[in-house]
């Protein structure tokens, strides 16, 4: 655990706003106000017809309105043959987009769809072609691929994609580093995690909510509780705002250990700082103690939900506190 105690609206372009909104004859196709969603639906069904000129027009179009593109942009690749049948031409449609904001953004889009369907090669063959026709290749670019690839416990690769960027002139940042550590934390290889964060720590790109849960899951894995507290109380000091996975791993590792006592007092002094959040861990912790047939810790727990205005979420609380807490209540004045 001694590397624990290291921690250290985008405007349109005026061009594009200005272009008149029409295709010839299907302008009066197209809705006054146009959406994201209705370009989308679109897009996905000239890219089902194959149809790539409209699909060009479209990506071009939207922007032009303001409805940016989305995870269901591309949606109508799948890891079918037939449909990848179309990415090469879809590669050089893309290649024709106007410069800027419209190529830029379909580029990014379709690298995160091709990394979605496990298409890690096709988005690095699209990297190439964005740093070739510097159409502003930057480290978001980049986020899709390691997400894909640590999510796939590739991290050699991973580290090549970190080390390509650095090729390219793209200087990797705290998200991109973040996806290397959140992946060792969970793989309990706490080695590796020290050498991202000692990167972190060299360029200087501070810590975030992401890093710190990275670094609360590890330690919860190791059975570290201890670890995971401080990380914690330093997170809060540090003004960070956990994240619910955060507090879960924390609740998860207590329980699992049986110190339930400790788990009810975890959430209570972590409380009043999030409504919401307070409503999700306090809710998971008095499920997990009903089906742990902790009764008493869980109607203790219900008791404050109900004190602190906490909406209890699903029959199994709501019945549970019904019988157990407030009838139990009624029954004994």
């Amino acid at each position: 655990m001694s590397l624990l105690r290291k921690l250290p609206i985008t405007f349109l372009n005026p061009q594009y706003a200005l272009r008149l909104r029409f295709f010839t004859a299907e302008s009066d196709a197209f809705p006054d106000v146009p959406t994201s969603a209705y370009y989308d639906e679109r897009i996905n069904a000239a890219g089902r017809d194959g149809d790539l000129e409209t699909i060009r027009k479209l990506l071009n179009k939207r922007i032009a309105d303001g409805c940016f593109n989305t995870n269901n942009t591309f949606k109508f690749l799948t890891r079918t043959e037939s449909s990848l049948s179309i990415l090469d031409g879809l590669f050089e449609t893309l290649a024709r987009l106007d410069r800027g904001l419209p190529r830029k953004q379909a580029y990014d889009a379709l690298i995160a769809r091709l990394c979605k369907i496990k298409r890690v090669e096709d988005s690095l063959r699209l990297v190439d072609a964005m740093a070739r026709g510097n159409d502003g290749l930057n480290a978001v670019t980049f986020h899709p691929i390691l997400s894909r690839l640590t999510h796939d416990k590739k991290m050699e690769e991973a580290w090549r994609v970190i080390s390509q960027m650095r090729q390219l002139k793209v200087s990797p940042d705290l998200t991109a580093y973040n996806y290397l550590l959140t992946a060792n934390c969970f793989n309990g290889n706490l080695m590796a995690a020290s050498e991202v964060l000692e990167r972190i720590e060299e360029n200087q790109l501070g810590i975030d909510a992401r890093t710190y849960d990275a670094l609360v899951m590890g330690a919860c894995k190791e059975g570290k509780v201890e670890g995971a507290l401080m990380l914690v109380r330093r997170m809060l000091d540090d003004g960070q705002s956990p994240l619910y996975c955060t507090y879960a791993h924390v609740i998860s590792v207590l329980l699992k250990l049986d110190y339930c006592a400790q788990a009810v007092k975890f959430v209570m002094v972590c409380g009043n700082r999030d409504h919401k959040l307070d409503t999700e861990c306090f809710g998971c912790l008095a499920s997990r103690l009903i089906g742990m047939r902790k009764f008493d810790e869980a109607k203790f727990v219900l008791e404050e939900m109900n004190k602190r205005g906490l909406e209890m979420y699903g029959s199994k609380l709501k019945d549970f506190y019904e019988s157990n807490v407030r009838n139990a209540k009624l029954n004994s004045s």
